[in-house]
């Protein structure tokens, strides 16, 4: 009985340690613990394989940033009913799935997953933001443009939206079709590349060794052996 409960707590231990230095953010807390700050969080399920071979490296990058005035380091369980509706809202099924930015406006984070590169990446974004409720943190042209979209209506702002992500489109299409037209370009010097040394060794190089041996061998051959 007591092997029993020993062990209970040697593996109760280290769950306690490994959550002790991150926050959990739910519905009921989001806006109180990110308000002012730039966010760098992390949306997992506890039962997830990726979430849990994560949670060390989140764990050491959230105890750098603990206390921070600027940055949060968080996560958010998407198992629990009250963090359902902040993983509901920006659509994650997949875990761990990793988000960034200004608060009421994440973006996705698509890059490496070792302490190094979150560290790395944490440092050149967890400073200030510009953005609608901070605008004394923007420089002047963005300030501006700023007050002039949230001057438009719903309707505008949501074409203009539209037109934007349009745009990112045509240009990720553009680089497609472009990228396809390298790529069949390079094919066909490859080959031609191929065929003229195939050309230089059949035509020239070979043939000039076999003459060459040739020449050699008769040579030898034509020598009367009291000369040799």
């Amino acid at each position: 009985m007591k092997f029993i409960f020993l062990s209970l707590i040697y593996l109760a231990f280290p769950i306690v340690g490994l959550a002790s230095n991150v926050k959990h953010l739910t519905s009921d807390n989001y806006t109180d613990l990110s308000r002012g700050k730039t966010v760098f969080l992390m949306f997992y399920a506890p039962w997830c394989g990726h979430s849990k071979k994560m949670a060390p490296e989140w764990t050491k990058l959230a105890s750098d940033w603990e206390g921070n005035e600027v940055g949060l380091v968080a996560k958010i369980d998407c198992t629990d009913k009250k963090s359902k509706p902040l993983c509901k809202k920006y659509k994650v099924h997949n875990f761990p799935s990793i988000h960034y930015g200004d608060p009421l406006s994440l973006e996705i984070y698509e890059g490496g997953r070792s302490y190094e590169d979150l560290s790395f990446f944490a440092k050149e974004i967890l400073k200030p933001m510009c953005t609608p409720s901070k605008l004394e943190r923007c420089d002047d042209d963005t300030k501006r443009l700023t007050q002039e979209l949230m001057s438009t209506s719903d309707e505008e702002l949501k074409n203009l939206l539209l037109d934007e992500k349009k745009k990112l489109k045509d240009i990720a299409k553009d680089f497609k079709l472009e990228s396809k037209k390298l790529q069949d370009r390079y094919q066909q010097l490859s080959a031609e590349k191929d065929s003229k040394i195939q050309e230089v060794r059949y035509w020239g190089l070979e043939l000039a060794k076999y003459v060459k041996a040739y020449r050699s061998k008769m040579t030898t051959e034509t020598v009367p052996k009291d000369e040799l």
